[in-house]
């Protein structure tokens, strides 16, 4: 047989675990994506105090400009998690998180499919929140402004409709084995 002849070669096996070690490169990147989450939770709080301060000075378009502003900070922040998350589980090693109560229910079947079409959805959200408060700032913006971010919008939602249709499409269904 050819397969009992077959001796793996020193150099190969080098080349071969280099590579499968070389994803621990990407921890680094993982750890600077926290580092940024906490930049995203000092400036929630300082658009929180801002509301919360300043309340009875501000028009209704105000609050719900600011509110939009925290949800926005918050779709991101949780945007960073799933990568964070998503990504070292599924590129580096394992979380070991075995029937840990907080354990998010989508990390159990994460995939790289699955994470680019949540990361879509997110970003999605995010742009809806920002067209949103482009349409309420309508006066103080540009025909031209309002038509790109919505075109770019509608870009957005297209790629994330489409990456969910690849997604189902190359996913095994039930009962396929």
């Amino acid at each position: 047989m050819a397969s009992e002849q077959y001796v793996e070669r020193p150099l190969a096996r080098t080349v071969g675990s280099t590579i499968f070690i070389s994803r621990w490169l990407q921890a680094p990147l993982y750890l600077g994506l926290i580092a940024a989450q906490g930049v995203y939770v000092w400036r929630f709080m300082q658009e929180l105090w801002h509301l919360v301060s300043d309340v009875g000075h501000l028009t209704e378009n105000e609050v719900m400009l600011l509110v939009l502003g925290l949800v926005d900070v918050v779709m991101i922040a949780n945007l960073l998690i799933m990568v964070i998350i998503g990504g070292y589980e599924t590129f580096v090693p394992r979380i070991n998180l075995r029937n840990h109560p907080d354990q998010p229910e989508w990390l159990s079947h994460v995939n790289a499919n699955v994470l680019k079409v949540k990361l879509a959805m997110a970003i999605v959200g995010i742009s809806s929140i920002h067209l949103l408060q482009t349409f309420i700032n309508a006066d103080q913006t540009s025909g031209d402004t309002m038509l790109w971010q919505t075109v770019i919008h509608l870009t957005f939602v297209i790629s994330a409709v489409a990456l969910a249709a690849i997604d189902r499409f190359l996913s095994p269904r039930d009962g396929d084995h």
